[in-house]
């Protein structure tokens, strides 16, 4: 059987791969692991979306399976995912539940499970819920007096609003932004929360109707946010995914600065501000090499993962570590979050730009990306490339003639048949015709 949870819970086709049955066993399942029966008080469980259509549905199927378990449901409506985190937390709940597909287009929706605390499942967890929702184990149907029930919340989001606000010190006066709120769960939130620290805002792509999520705007798409920064003058501009755990900029002359120069930025504020624990950033096999040159001559560690926040999170609290992320946009701040939250980390991007005087590219200055060329190519075997000696030798080649100076990366895809060849160098077509050689041989395997 192949695995239900990929990198970031369960996600599929809404009606399609992840019906309303299957939402509903996925909620008895992560109730009957999360919430045992037997505790001295009614665990709660925190329940939110993003506002794609499908989530209306979703959302009653998982608020059914929970309460068919015994759990009491805060349902909190739609809010970003790391206000879903952040609730879970302060209200000490048993488990949290977002239902998003993230960045995903508006066919597309998820189940996010968080544990008490609001921190994401280790991979035992999510193997114990799966063996359940597969039908190997008894799940509880109390009845009666002990069937969950559920409160819906009007003030949850003023709580996440003015958690957010407080993270921030100082304030954002001075400081003009447009927010691409993706027509997701950003947007109420994240318009009144830089207008109330201070910052000019204009917001674009803040209309959710259900089905427009994603939708040619938001972190996947750049280009109006990139020219209404330019039409407005604005100092930079900010990009939400569908759930708001993302967060990629814009500076004021409309160029891109993506995670890796997001985390180079944060990284040295908190070093001179004292807060970058053992001066170490942490983040994944897929940041680009300019962020490790441009931290290494700031004075400050990079320690990488494997891709996914979830491993980012992992090593974080192993290592005590206080900033990672990864290069698509997820920032992690373990001591104002227990997961990424794309709209702390543009209050915290923000908060420099203002405390420094500085624009935006002066700050992402602290490092310079290099060319990166990916190429996803197909197999029958991904792990009969790993060990494919025409696929060893061109790899050793390719690493020989970089030296220091560029990077490749053979990584296999967590849930296709497919590897994905990176190839980092100094000049763009040095990197592509690498990148392609190493392609034609992982093809011949």
């Amino acid at each position: 059987m192949t695995r239900l949870f990929g990198t970031d819970g369960v996600r599929g086709l809404a009606n399609g791969l992840l019906t309303p049955e299957l939402a509903l066993r996925v909620a008895r399942a992560a109730a009957t692991v999360l919430a045992p029966s037997g505790e001295s008080e009614r665990p709660v469980a925190v329940v939110g979306r993003d506002p794609r259509a499908s989530g209306e549905m979703l959302s009653a199927a998982v608020i059914a399976g929970l309460t068919a378990s015994g759990v009491d449901v805060l349902d909190v409506g739609v809010l970003p995912t790391p206000a879903v985190a952040y609730l879970t937390s302060v209200h000490r709940a048993a488990l949290g539940v977002m239902i998003s597909a993230s960045h995903n287009p508006m066919p597309d929706n998820g189940i996010k499970i968080f544990a008490s605390g609001g921190h994401k499942l280790d991979d035992d967890v999510e193997d114990r819920i799966e063996s359940l929702i597969s039908g190997e184990g008894l799940l509880p149907a109390p009845t009666g007096a002990a069937i969950g029930r559920v409160r819906v919340t009007e003030d949850a989001a003023d709580e996440y609003i003015v958690h957010l606000r407080d993270a921030l010190t100082g304030s954002l006066d001075g400081v003009t932004v447009v927010v691409d709120c993706a027509h997701g769960a950003a947007s109420s939130v994240a318009p009144a929360v830089y207008a109330a620290a201070g910052a000019q805002v204009i917001a674009i792509h803040a209309d959710p109707d259900g089905l427009n999520i994603n939708d040619g705007c938001g972190s996947t798409h750049m280009e109006d946010l990139q020219e209404a920064v330019i039409r407005h003058g604005a100092d930079l501009g900010i990009a939400h995914d569908g759930d708001a755990d993302r967060c990629l900029a814009v500076d004021a002359s409309g160029s891109v600065v993506d995670g890796d120069a997001i985390m180079a930025v944060l990284a040295v504020a908190m070093k001179e501000s004292g807060e970058l624990i053992e001066n170490t950033l942490v983040a994944t096999v897929m940041s680009n090499l300019g962020l490790h040159i441009g931290m290494r001559a700031a004075g400050i560690t990079v320690v990488t993962t494997a891709v996914g926040d979830r491993y980012v999170l992992e090593e974080l609290r192993a290592g005590g570590y206080s900033l990672g992320g990864e290069q698509s946009g997820h920032v992690v701040l373990p001591a104002l979050g227990t997961t990424g939250d794309g709209i702390l980390t543009a209050l915290r991007v923000m908060g420099r730009m203002a405390q420094t005087r500085r624009s935006l590219a002066d700050l992402a200055a602290v490092m310079t990306t290099l060319p990166q060329v990916l190429i996803n190519v197909k197999v029958s075997d991904k792990a009969a490339v790993a060990s494919a000696k025409s696929v060893v030798d061109g790899v050793a080649e390719v690493e020989q003639l970089l030296g220091d100076t560029g990077r490749v990366l053979l990584r296999p895809s967590g849930t296709e048949q497919l590897v994905r060849v990176m190839v980092e160098a100094a000049e763009p077509e040095l990197a592509r015709r690498l990148a392609q050689d190493l392609a034609n041989r992982v093809g011949q395997v």
